[in-house]
């Protein structure tokens, strides 16, 4: 999965000045344990993609709440394959199973 989360400037900006905002980050990085983690600008916002395997939907409440309780963003969770599983995958396609 890959989780993108864009956090408001204004909870940002409160968020540095604070000191919090790398702590909440780095609880958020604890739990998910992703394979990749970026932070960049979207939309004008700060924004992080965070790249993580995710079991069961269950998960969700779990692993997004802080991001929409502590740092007021918006989030998305979107499916994405490695190369191993698109490879996978397409083998599978292709032998018709």
């Amino acid at each position: 999965m890959v989780l993108t989360a864009r956090i408001p400037t204004p909870t940002g900006n409160e968020l540095i000045q604070n000191g919090e905002l790398s702590k909440i980050l780095e609880s958020a990085y604890a739990a998910l344990r992703p394979e990749a983690a970026y932070f960049t600008l979207g939309d004008g916002e700060r924004t992080a993609f965070f790249y993580f395997d995710m079991k069961e939907s269950s998960q969700m409440p779990t692993l997004l709440e802080s991001f929409f309780m502590d740092l007021n963003a918006k989030v998305s969770l979107q499916p994405v394959m490695n190369a191993d599983e698109l490879r996978t995958g397409l083998s599978e396609l292709m032998s018709g199973t």
